[in-house]
């Protein structure tokens, strides 16, 4: 049975008739058309579904689009206004903290939720932050400098 789901993307609200058990990253890729969070182990795993929830890092891969009904999500592609990068983007950009990829919309929403909470925080702590997104290309080291950066530029 079908139900009916009422959700603010990225600033826009739309309504939309589902099946309960479509899980939230289907809904935004498939019926949504944001390609943006990607499809990666869909076990919780990688973290490159990572969108916010009501202005929390989640994994779309977990949650069910019907759980969203009423919520506020923001996706990679929301980060951007007016066609200036988030500094959080910019950062990965400038200091290579991507390579194919595939994890860095995942690892930027989960780094943006980082620096919200704690705006300077130390490479032990960046690694913590973003530890439940994998990256198979960059090491990693890129990642923390892009993040240590970008909590530079947001002071």
């Amino acid at each position: 049975m079908k139900r009916q789901i009422t959700v603010t993307i990225n600033g826009r609200t739309r309504t939309d008739t589902v099946e309960p058990r479509l899980l939230l990253i289907h809904y935004l890729r498939e019926v949504c058309g944001l390609t943006g969070p990607h499809i990666g182990c869909e076990t919780s795993l990688c973290g490159a579904c990572t969108v916010e929830i009501d202005g929390k890092a989640v994994k779309s891969c977990t949650i069910f689009a019907v759980q969203a009904d009423g919520a506020s999500v923001t996706t990679i592609e929301g980060l951007s206004a007016n066609g200036t990068l988030h500094p959080v983007q910019e950062a990965f950009w400038n200091e290579h903290g991507l390579q194919c990829g595939f994890c860095t919309p995942g690892m930027i929403m989960a780094s943006k939720q980082l620096l919200e909470r704690n705006p300077d925080p130390t490479e032990s702590e960046i690694r913590h932050g973003i530890e439940g997104n994998l990256c198979r290309c960059t090491g990693y080291q890129h990642i923390v400098n892009a993040v240590r950066s970008a909590a530079s530029k947001m002071k």
